[in-house]
């Protein structure tokens, strides 16, 4: 009896260092492709090039399901706007600074995953040959971001990692009246790159 009891106060604690003992963190890097859709409003349109680019992440798993992740990602992009006045080209640098909360789901060497949380999405305008106007400024737009994709061990300690992420952010105007729609878009960006746990 002493026995069976010792065992079954000794059981939680074994599962607790079973669980201490596995990666809980991670970083990965990644290849991505800011995508922006057609946006127009307020008499202004607005199209934009795919910003090919990089992300990085660090994730830290609270249980074995449930995780924080925080982001940094860079692009560049040329913003193209046209209204009855103007038809102008801006180059600009688009960076990412984001945490989520993240859900896992565990099926062996596949880990499907969900994730969504707030961040804030930089529009820097690049003053070279492409960029048409000497006023832009730099904007600063507080947006979503929510994202699903997978995860597919290699080894204990490398992944890969695929994911479709969506960021909703008010569009750029770069600190001009005449080119501001007004409008909140949809940017996706697909990603694949690597992770390493530790």
């Amino acid at each position: 009896m002493k026995k069976s009891l010792l065992l079954f106060l000794l059981l939680p604690l074994t599962a607790a260092a079973a669980f201490a003992q596995e990666s809980r963190m991670d970083v990965s890097g990644s290849l991505s492709a800011v995508i922006p859709p057609f946006v127009s409003g307020n008499a202004v349109q607005l199209h934009a090039t795919v910003g090919l680019g990089g992300l990085v992440s660090y994730r830290y798993l609270l249980t074995p399901h449930v995780g924080l992740e925080l982001n940094y990602q860079y692009a560049q992009q040329v913003q193209h706007f046209r209204n009855p006045t103007n038809n102008l080209l801006i180059h600009n640098r688009f960076q990412e600074i984001s945490g989520a909360l993240v859900y896992n789901f565990v099926f062996r060497n596949l880990n499907p995953f969900v994730e969504g949380g707030p961040g804030g999405y930089i529009f820097s305008p690049i003053r070279d040959q492409t960029t048409q106007t000497l006023s832009a400024s730099q904007n600063t737009n507080i947006g979503i971001l929510y994202g699903a994709g997978f995860a597919y061990e290699l080894s204990p300690s490398w992944d890969i990692r695929g994911e479709y992420r969506g960021i909703v952010v008010k569009s750029p105007s770069f600190g001009q009246e005449n080119l501001r729609t007004n409008r909140y878009y949809n940017i996706s960006d697909p990603v694949i790159g690597v992770a390493y746990h530790f």
